[in-house]
């Protein structure tokens, strides 16, 4: 019977996953945010018959929507991925030990 070995867990790859998640997160949300909120004030504008004020968009909702996403992100993520290595790391202590 072939027997597999591994390393266990390492808790060095947490960071860079994290790290780039939030980052991927927090784009999309400035995007989808952002794309929202030039639609809203372009008929906002056409509505009120006045030039539509793209830096309000950008300023006031898109980018601080981004930065409470990614906040949020941030937190969420890091604590699914310690969760996810405590559980490898105990399965991994049970199977050495079967």
């Amino acid at each position: 019977m072939a027997t597999i070995t591994s390393d266990g867990p390492r808790w060095i790859g947490i960071p860079a996953r994290v790290f780039a998640m939030t980052f991927l997160l927090t784009l999309l949300s400035f995007a989808v945010a952002l794309l929202l909120s030039i639609m809203g004030t372009v008929v906002y504008s056409q509505m009120k018959h006045v030039a539509p004020n793209l830096q309000f968009a950008y300023r006031h909702i898109a980018f601080p929507f981004a930065v409470t996403v990614g906040a949020i992100v941030l937190v969420l993520m890091l604590s699914m991925e310690i969760r996810n290595y405590r559980q490898r790391k105990t399965l991994e202590g049970i199977e050495r030990v079967s």
